[in-house]
């Protein structure tokens, strides 16, 4: 199986399944003398942990974070990082009459038909769960471009068909954002979220939802035309989370309804450099970088594990069947989703800072 490892200078590759021994990251390209603690990296992953709250499974992993290579006291020596996390609390049983029967919204069958075998405990290496090791690599980036004046923040917009009452700053998104369970930096209306979960959880059923990613002093010139735009590694990056269905920078698909000149960010000079007052391009022309914060929004489905009854298949009685999921769910994704989205701009962000020459390969 391909397809494990993300970036070109930066690269990311994850291991594990849900419910295997342990799960992790291998980081290559990180630059030597980069101060880190294994506080930075359990940082992130606290924010992605489950069972936190009712938004979230009933799942209780502490996630804690073992560096095994890469790091010698407090600084990075620029050989590959790795880093692992082990399964405490996997209940495998309680997958076990799903040997046979793919759940609908899951990967299950197709990866039975691609590999001609799959790890039906929790999902195994398609399960949500993987992104653990994301989120590990993603804190090194999110290190690294902090000590580099780049901030990125992502946070939930709409969910379940609620969405915020108004745009919001960048203070206001920082600020308000981890101030409740759901991560929508509008109070008011998170608290109207909150209920929407409860009450999807209480018929059985799941919630999807709109993450907003921002990201803001990224310097200009990021991005490697033609087939490495900046937004097209973001959109890819973006993409391979698994719950998530579609990606728009900037204006999006407002765009298609726009005429040219509102769409159009026009030219200005402002303290003696050329740029634009407004952003429709999201902080990306051409596939470069503009300095202006880029900004850009993923679709995230449902939870396909649901209580309600689905139709579905015994793949070795060949027949229909009807499964109502069992085991330890979100009720919604956008809220853990959050740090998963930053992980993956972060790591995207880092890889062209580097293949850029922003940032060499020895830190100083």
């Amino acid at each position: 199986m391909s397809g494990n490892t993300f970036g070109t200078v930066f690269k990311v590759t994850t291991w594990g399944e849900s419910h295997g021994n342990a799960l992790g990251v291998v980081v290559d390209g990180t630059p030597a003398g980069l101060p880190l603690h294994t506080s930075v990296i359990q940082k992130e992953l606290d924010r992605r942990r489950p069972g936190q709250s009712s938004s979230s499974t009933s799942r209780n992993e502490a996630d804690t974070v073992e560096i095994l290579s890469g790091v010698f006291e407090g600084r990075t020596t620029g050989m590959p990082i790795s880093m692992m996390v082990r399964n405490k609390d996997a209940n495998s049983s309680a997958y076990e009459y799903l040997r046979a029967v793919p759940r609908p919204g899951h990967a299950d069958l197709f990866y039975r038909e691609r590999y001609g075998v799959r790890d039906h405990r929790g999902g195994g290496r398609s399960s949500g769960r993987e992104s653990l090791g994301r989120v590990a690599a993603g804190a090194i980036a999110k290190h690294l471009l902090s000590l580099h004046g780049i901030t990125i923040v992502a946070h939930v917009i709409e969910l379940g068909g609620i969405v915020v009452a108004s745009e919001m700053s960048f203070t206001e998104v920082m600020d308000n954002v981890e101030k409740t369970p759901v991560r929508c930096a509008d109070l008011k209306t998170a608290s109207k979220m909150m209920q929407a979960i409860e009450d999807a959880r209480k018929e059985g059923d799941s919630l999807g939802g709109i993450v907003e990613i921002i990201a803001t002093g990224v310097p200009r010139g990021l991005g490697e035309p033609v087939f490495d735009k900046l937004d097209a590694d973001i959109a890819k990056a973006l993409m391979s989370i698994g719950a998530v269905k579609g990606v728009e920078i900037g204006a999006g698909f407002a765009s298609a309804r726009m005429k040219g000149s509102q769409m159009n960010d026009p030219f200005i000079i402002k303290d003696e450099q050329i740029t634009c007052p407004t952003n429709n391009a999201g902080g990306i022309i051409g596939g470069i970088s503009t300095g202006l914060p880029i900004i850009c929004r993923v679709a995230v489905k449902p939870t396909p594990s649901i209580s309600k009854k689905q139709r579905t298949v015994d793949m070795e009685k060949v027949q229909e069947c009807e499964i109502e999921v069992h085991g330890r769910h979100d009720p919604t994704i956008p809220p853990r989703i959050v740090p998963v989205t930053e992980a993956m701009f972060a790591i995207v962000l880092a890889d062209h800072m580097l293949r850029s020459g922003f940032i060499g390969p020895v830190y100083i």
